[in-house]
């Protein structure tokens, strides 16, 4: 007899002050969960294309939160909205943590077509930047030296 597959859950409703900041905000804070839960070290402000239900950001191979998913850190937890720069000249800026936030799987994606929908967000959201950074992103992502990485809330 075949094994039946058990059903996917369902996304989470999110809270509508979080879907607000998600269709206006600039940035998203992303930090990696450990394998206990606890959230990495590293926090950082990220570009984002909201689409389908989920974060999709655009990232260097080499960089922490490729580098975590790559390691099977599936999960992460990710601000909405724009506090400035998490990295200060003396320390770290927390004040991202005030935002709304979710918790999300986190998983690679290679579809050229959500790429090609990543760049049209990228092109209204950022249309001062995106010219430095298009043809980046898309070389990248097609050589390998960059991912897309899409946090699907949990």
């Amino acid at each position: 007899m075949p094994r039946r597959l058990a059903a996917e859950k369902p996304a989470p409703a999110l809270d509508p002050k979080l879907l607000a900041a998600l269709a206006q905000s600039p940035f998203v804070y992303v930090s990696p969960l450990r394998r206990d839960g606890q959230e990495s070290s590293c926090h950082a402000e990220v570009w984002f294309a909201w689409i389908d239900g989920a974060a999709v950001i655009v990232t260097a191979r080499d960089r922490w939160k490729a580098r975590a998913v790559a390691r099977g850190l599936d999960r992460a937890r990710l601000w909405v909205g724009d506090r400035g720069p998490w990295k200060q000249l003396l320390g770290h800026d927390e004040g991202f943590r005030q935002a709304p936030y979710f918790d999300a799987r986190a998983a690679f994606s290679t579809d050229a077509a959500l790429l090609d929908r990543v760049l049209a967000t990228f092109e209204r959201k950022y249309p001062a930047e995106i010219g430095r950074w298009r043809d980046r992103m898309r070389q990248g992502v097609q050589d390998g030296s960059r991912v897309m990485v899409k946090y699907t809330p949990v």
